[in-house]
C-alpha cells in the first residue's frame, strides 16, 4: 500500500513539474499574433495556389501585415479582396485587374498535321522529354493535358487537339503557366481581347508549313499600331498589354488572322 502511495505521490509531482515546465515555456516563446493578419486571412480566397509568390494565403496574409506584399498582391481575389485587404491595413489599393489564363496556339487538328505518335504518358512533360513533335509545330499545344491535371478549377479543356481556357472559371491562379513544358500558357488581363494566338518563332514560310493559323511574323500589326502596343520579335508577334487600347487594327489587318479575341468558352 505504501508502495502505490509512493508511486502516486511521485507521478504526481513529475505532473506538476512538466505542467510549470510547459505554462513556463509557453510564457517564455509566445509569439504575440497581430490580429490584423487573421483577418486578411479571412478575406483571402483560400486556394493556396502560390499564384501570388507566397506558399499559400496563410503566408500571404502574414507578408501583408508585415509590409512584405502589397494590399492587392493576390491575382485570384483581384480588386474586391484588394480593396478589403486594404481596408484592413488602412491603405489604398492599387488598381488591379483579374488576369485569367490564355493559351498562346491555334494549331488545332484541322491546322495542323501529325508527325508521329506519342504513345507514352499522357503528359506534355514525358512527351517533350521524349524528344518527340507530335505535331509538325514544335512550339505548340501537345494537347496531352498536363495544364487540365493542374487546373484546380476544372477550367481548361482540351479541344480538337488544343488546351482552352473558360475564362469564366479560370482564377488566375497560374498553375497551368506552371505545368506547361512549352511556356504556351500566359496570364492576361481580363478586358484585353487583342491577343496572338501564336508562339512560333520559326519564319513565316516554315511557320505556313508546320500550321496555318501561325504568326508569320510579317510586322504588319506592329505597321497598324498607334499605340506601339505590339512589337515582332524573333518573327513571332506580342502585345504589351499596357499600351494597347483594343482599337483592334491589327486584328482586321493581320492576313494570317492569327491575333484574335480569346476563343470561346469550352
Amino acid at each position: 500500500m505504501q508502495t502505490i502511495l509512493i508511486t502516486t505521490l511521485v507521478i504526481a509531482v513529475i505532473g506538476i513539474v512538466v505542467g510549470a515546465g510547459l505554462v513556463y515555456t509557453g510564457k517564455k516563446f509566445y509569439v504575440k499574433v497581430d490580429e490584423r493578419e487573421s483577418a486578411v486571412r479571412e478575406v483571402l480566397p483560400g486556394n493556396n495556389c502560390g499564384a501570388c509568390g507566397f506558399a499559400g494565403c496563410d503566408a500571404l496574409a502574414a507578408a501583408v501585415v508585415k509590409g512584405e506584399a502589397p494590399a492587392n498582391a493576390c491575382p485570384v481575389g483581384g480588386m474586391p479582396v484588394a480593396k478589403q485587404v486594404a481596408a484592413i491595413m488602412g491603405v489604398e489599393a492599387d488598381n488591379i485587374e483579374r488576369k485569367v489564363a490564355f493559351v498562346r496556339c491555334k494549331g488545332s487538328c484541322d491546322v495542323t498535321r501529325n508527325q508521329g505518335y506519342y504513345v507514352g504518358i499522357q503528359d506534355c512533360r514525358s512527351a517533350v522529354l521524349s524528344g518527340l513533335n507530335v505535331t509538325e509545330c514544335a512550339y505548340g499545344c501537345l494537347g496531352l493535358g498536363s495544364c487540365v491535371k493542374a487546373c484546380p478549377q476544372d477550367a481548361i479543356r482540351v479541344v480538337d487537339g488544343v488546351a482552352m481556357v473558360n475564362r469564366k472559371k479560370c482564377v488566375g491562379c497560374g498553375l497551368c503557366v506552371k505545368a506547361c513544358p512549352r511556356g504556351m500558357i500566359e496570364l492576361v488581363p481580363e478586358s484585353k481581347r487583342v491577343i496572338v494566338q501564336c508562339s512560333n518563332h520559326d519564319k513565316g514560310p516554315m511557320v505556313k508549313k508546320a500550321c496555318t493559323a501561325g504568326c508569320i511574323g510579317c510586322g504588319i500589326c506592329q505597321k497598324q499600331c498607334e499605340s506601339d502596343a505590339i512589337h515582332v520579335t524573333n518573327f513571332l508577334a506580342a502585345v504589351d498589354y499596357d499600351k494597347c487600347t483594343q482599337c483592334g487594327k491589327c486584328v482586321e489587318k493581320c492576313p494570317a488572322k492569327v491575333i484574335t479575341p480569346p476563343p470561346v468558352n469550352p
